[in-house]
């Protein structure tokens, strides 16, 4: 047993797992919540403390929540609050969980004010990540905000005594047509009926609106705080202040797997109004301005003794990963395939790590009053950080609490709580508020990496160029995306750890980047062994359904099947398909290659998604627009660099994210199935980009290149 819990945190935390609403006040008090709220219906009587453990719900993502008063408070004035454990990042769930609960409502979206991720208020939605706030949360409201109409309406009817069938909702009251009388949802909320109704169980089987009748879900609605936004009222993260707040800075290690054996305080303890803390191999000053904080770090680190041990450079790493995965390489099982083959091929392709880099780096503010901890931090996952500041510091869960405005950007880099757990310590030392933010230097160097990857790939063809066997081999990144959608005789498909170099974790679309990378080259490639064109080669092995149909989509708007035919100097085109976390996705693109500088520019790409019924059509474009622009970083420069335990591109003028002068034409195309479930949108429309573009600069070069991010083969001296 670790005798120090906080340094057992701190290791702890290194391990990643798989690893508010408008104008709301992050300093308000539970007891100043309740007044807010007032009277109403009667959701938020008694205690908030017991208000708050009506509405945790278990963990994994937007559960059945046992009571209405898990989502909604519809105040004497009519302002209906809808509360979520989900977190906003700028994917959009705000405005999609607003419309959620407007739809059913029959109110507009504006008038839905929507509390998220404060863990003293809300239900645990679990972690915001997965894309699963449209399948999971999205229905949980809507069934709330539904039953919540129906009471109502059944509570107004019952006033009037009159059928439920004789009268309507709208526009946030109850029509009695015949009579011409209406009561509002103010003030049916005052009524004892309803009152008793909402502090009761979710009534079973509620009926939501059928998506032919929707007026509010199905339509464009902007971000609720957008306003908020662009005029810099909102406080991210990294913008909150506290009363006396001071300002932290923490002390890294000089190269990965460094231990610290000892350090002085005393230069940075000498000076005014510095607090300096060692705590096993924790250490940290606390100044009242940055730049203090920044010169009391810089005096201690000069005294600091570190213990280094040695570490792989990325020019080693794949075969690193390589040499070490989990009970070696597996080898192919169809042997019997490769013998009698017309045709075989194989490849190895390398994904590099690459970082989230997020606009908002990691940051947090932390409060202790009367042994209790509240943290404002910028995380994907609420609940589990608070889990990591209770075990922590050894407290329940009603003494932390942990508060998420919305943030700028996470794309699964931002599910673990370090920053917050330092802050608190930091906090807790100093014995006033803490505000920490992490300089883009540790965010690049301490945050956790997409995974990298190498990823063999072996398969045969029969005489016809129907594929007979398939063996693909995905050494480290995970197993999202590993299975192919292809119809295949024998196919086996593995995915296998290895030696994590870099601290790695969950990332946008996860490892089905990686994977789908490799799969969509090698189909490629493939169809160029037996002469066939990409798309007829991927539709000869694609089944009738959901993915074939946005491959001939996008293929179709492309104008792919005459543009192939006609070859243009110095100009390619590929295409590349797949399907993740439910939904569908293809993309074809156009390259340009400029011989002279050795480059290629990526001039346009058509994308074509599906994922089910479109829920708010404005943010869904935004979501492919936005994935697009990220996988293109992954093609065109990102990588992490480094050498002896230190990064050597920590830095946005070395690690060269996509440019406005980077983005092409975005031609995309939502397919939008009334009949089929949505889910959510905000990673799988990344998968499509970096094949379709290796396989485009073949078209156009002949060469094929099997490394991300894509560079094309040094010229050859005369």
């Amino acid at each position: 047993m670790n005798a120090n819990p906080f340094e057992h945190n701190i290791e702890t935390t290194e391990i990643e797992g798989p690893i508010q609403g408008v104008d709301y006040d992050f300093a308000l008090t539970r007891r100043t919540f309740v007044s807010v709220l007032g009277a109403g219906l009667a959701i938020l009587t008694g205690p908030l403390a017991a208000i708050a453990q009506q509405r945790r719900g278990g963990r994994g993502g937007g559960g059945e929540t046992r009571n209405l008063a898990a989502r909604l408070h519809i105040g004497k004035d009519g302002v209906i609050t809808v509360f979520t454990g989900k977190v906003e990042v700028g994917q959009g769930a705000r405005a999609e969980l607003s419309q959620a609960a407007a739809e059913e409502l029959r109110v507009s979206a504006i008038q839905v004010q929507l509390v998220m991720a404060d863990t003293a208020l809300v239900p645990d939605d679990g972690i915001t990540a997965g894309s699963r706030s449209t399948p999971s949360n999205v229905p949980v409201i809507r069934k709330a905000a539904a039953a919540a109409r129906e009471l109502l309406a059944q509570v107004a009817s019952a006033k009037w005594n009159v059928d439920r069938s004789a009268v309507e909702v709208r526009d946030g009251k109850v029509f009695h047509a015949e009579s011409k009388r209406s009561m509002t949802y103010a003030e049916l909320a005052a009524s004892e009926e309803a009152t008793k109704g909402l502090e009761g169980a979710m009534p079973p089987g509620v009926t939501v609106t059928a998506v032919k009748e929707w007026k509010v879900l199905g339509s464009g609605v902007s971000r609720p705080n957008g306003r908020e936004i662009v005029t810099g009222v909102h406080r991210y993260p990294s913008d909150i202040e506290r009363t006396e707040m001071l300002r932290g800075k923490v002390l890294r290690p000089p190269t990965y797997g460094a231990k610290l054996v000892s350090v002085d305080l005393a230069p940075a303890k000498e000076m005014k109004g510095v607090i300096a803390i060692h705590d096993g191999n924790f250490a940290g000053v606390v100044a009242s301005t940055t730049s203090q904080a920044e010169e009391a770090l810089a005096t201690i680190a000069k005294t600091a003794k570190w213990e280094t041990s040695p570490h792989v450079s990325s020019k080693d790493l794949f075969n690193h990963l390589r040499d070490r995965a989990s009970g070696g390489v597996p080898t192919n099982p169809f042997s019997e395939e490769l013998a009698n083959a017309a045709k075989k091929l194989r490849a190895t392709y390398h994904v590099p790590y690459i970082q989230h880099a997020p606009m908002e780096t990691r940051a947090a503010a932390a409060e202790w009053k009367d042994g209790k901890l509240t943290v404002w931090t910028g995380t994907q996952n609420p609940f589990g950080v608070r889990g990591e500041l209770e075990r922590a510091f050894r407290l329940s869960g009603g003494d932390v609490r942990v508060v998420t405005p919305d943030t700028g950007g996470g794309f699964g880099g931002k599910h673990s709580g370090e920053c917050a757990v330092e802050a608190a310590r930091l906090a807790q030392a100093a014995g006033k508020p803490v505000s920490l933010k992490w300089t883009r230097e540790e965010e690049f160097t301490w945050a956790y990496f997409r995974p990298a990857a190498v990823i063999e790939a072996e398969a045969t063809l029969d005489a016809k160029g129907a594929l007979t066997s398939w063996h693909f081999v995905s050494i480290n990144p995970g197993r999202s995306g590993v299975e192919s959608p292809y119809r295949i005789a024998k196919s086996r498909s593995r995915d296998v750890g290895s030696d994590q170099v870099l601290r790695q974790g969950s990332y946008r679309a996860l490892a089905s980047t990686a994977n789908n990378f490799a799969r969509e080259s090698f189909m490629d490639e493939l169809a160029a062994a037996v002469g066939a064109d990409p798309l007829e080669f991927r539709l000869a092995h694609l089944e009738r359904g959901r993915l074939r149909t946005v491959l001939e989509e996008a293929a179709n708007k492309f104008n792919w099947r005459e543009r192939v035919k006609k070859k243009e100097r110095d100009v390619g085109i590929g295409l590349a398909c797949g399907t993740e976390k439910g939904s569908y996705v293809a993309a074809c693109a156009e390259v340009a290659i400029d011989r002279a500088q050795n480059k290629f520019t990526v001039r346009r790409v058509c994308q074509a998604y599906e994922c089910g019924t479109i829920l708010n059509p404005a943010n869904l474009r935004n979501q492919n627009e936005g994935a697009i622009i990220m996988g293109l970083g992954a093609v065109l420069r990102e990588e992490m660099k480094f050498e002896n335990g230190k990064i050597t591109n920590a830095a946005f003028s070395e690690y060269r994210v996509p440019r406005f002068s980077d983005v092409p034409e975005l031609d995309i195309h939502l397919l939008n199935p009334p009949d089929v479930a949505s889910v959510g949108a905000g990673e799988t429309p990344i998968i499509a980009v970096a094949p379709a573009v290796a396989n485009a600069i073949f078209h156009a070069t002949g060469e094929r290149l099997r490394e991300l991010p894509l560079r094309l083969p040094e010229k050859k001296s005369a």
